[in-house]
């Protein structure tokens, strides 16, 4: 049954990233030797050199192997002794998790600035559903070229990105895109994509049960779809033979699913010195309104009661909350509510940390509008999404909550600024 098709690359134009991506929402994004890439970052003078981080002892394993290193044979979960005798020459480093948590943390977040839908399947890879993004962020191969951009731009880490139209086939297709790629599969191009491919390509087919595929003359994924489900019983069982013939097909009914889902969605900042300064205060409830207004816009909810957290240098904590006449998602509405919140309070003290919540969420879609006499038809909501657009291609720095919702002095003027 052996084919001899070649297998699909990330330069075949088929699966380009200008290949029809309209049905393809799901995109899969696997950063590229993600350890190595982080102490290559923090260590510019190891560029160009075989990285590889992992346990330097006896014992010890290869976690992450730069592409430098890759090309003598080094890979992950190999032994560190093997990849010594391999690569002599490469710089060995043992593993820093604080610094590729922080690292992961802030490449995550770039992903959520797209879309809420983001399952993390580990530090360094996660899949997305960008269905609800296109309207803001265009296609999904737009979006994943975004996405590339602003991990280089930000965190100078580079990232591979499948988009398919399912979760399977966009990690194949991240996996083929390697390094630094980007790989589209249309839906009518799935069994040109997956057939050729090696039957342990597939998820749940290890070495044991590759070798016993083989045996029956199963080579390629294109061999096992068309093999009768009775010859993949006898090989790999019952409840996996179905498993791997649904996948060899190309098909995956299985949706992202986000970590959890918010009941509330909230930010807070911890000042590095205590602060009693009312413009430093309101600069960072400003910024905080703006935080939370992103997440809600981006997660197509909308919320009714607004929340202020303060914490005084004492430890004490303040909480206020006021529940709106109608749902909002906008960061002008919730600082205006914040602010007058706060200068309420009047706490008179020094303070520790401030924090922003919206609670009582509901879907945007079809929520009531606040109307304003004399207001113009579309106003601060569509502002401030036309912000979170740019801030999507360019970065949340290149716009600040301060140009749209004005930045005047509070002690000059009690009330928040108005256009």
């Amino acid at each position: 049954m052996g084919r001899s098709q070649s297998l699909p690359r990330g330069d075949d134009p088929r699966f380009g990233p200008d290949a029809d991506d309209s049905a393809s929402p799901i995109l899969h994004v696997d950063m590229d030797a993600f350890f190595a890439a982080v102490e290559v970052r923090r260590r510019p003078e190891l560029r160009g050199r075989p990285v590889i981080v992992g346990g330097i002892g006896p014992r010890g394993v290869v976690s992450s192997a730069s592409y430098e290193a890759r090309r003598y044979g080094v890979r992950s979960a190999m032994p560190t002794s093997q990849a010594r005798a391999r690569c002599p020459h490469a710089v060995y480093l043992p593993p820093d998790f604080s610094a590729y948590t922080a690292a992961s943390r802030a490449v995550m977040q770039i992903f959520r600035d797209v879309t809420p839908l983001v399952e993390p399947l580990s530090l360094d890879e996660a899949f997305l559903d960008v269905t609800g993004a296109r309207r803001l962020f265009g296609s999904p191969a737009t979006i994943a070229r975004l996405i590339r951009r602003r991990v280089a731009d930000e965190q100078a880490l580079t990232c591979s990105v499948g988009v398919a139209p399912t979760k399977f086939v966009a990690k194949l297709g991240s996996t083929r895109a390697k390094p630094d790629g980007l790989l589209v599969v249309p839906p009518g191009q799935v069994l040109d994509f997956l057939h050729p491919l090696p039957v342990d390509a597939l998820w749940g087919v290890g070495e044991r049960a590759a070798e016993a595929l083989r045996r029956l003359g199963l080579t390629t994924v294109g061999d096992l779809a068309e093999a009768p489900v009775g010859m993949l019983r006898r090989a790999v069982g019952a409840a996996s033979a179905s498993h791997l013939h649904e996948l060899a097909w190309g098909r995956d009914p299985r949706g992202v699913s986000p970590e959890h889902v918010d009941k509330s969605i909230g930010a807070e900042v911890t000042f590095d010195v205590d602060v009693a300064d009312p413009l430093e205060i309101r600069r960072a409830l400003l910024a905080l309104s703006a935080k939370v207004g992103v997440r809600l816009r981006g997660s197509e909810q909308v919320g009714r009661t607004v929340s202020l957290k303060v914490r005084l240098a004492d430890f004490r904590t303040v909480s206020r909350s006021r529940t709106l006449d109608v749902p909002t998602d906008t960061a002008r509405e919730m600082f205006d509510t914040v602010w007058a919140l706060y200068t309420a309070l009047d706490p008179g003290e020094r303070i520790r940390l401030v924090g922003v919540r919206v609670e009582g969420l509901a879907p945007a879609q079809g929520a009531p509008r606040q109307l304003t006499l004399g207001a113009p038809e579309r106003g601060w909501r569509e502002a401030e999404a036309a912000a979170d657009a740019a801030a999507a291609r360019f970065g949340r720095s290149v716009i600040g909550p301060a140009s749209l919702m004005g930045d005047r002095d509070p002690r000059r003027n009690e009330n928040p600024p108005r256009p």
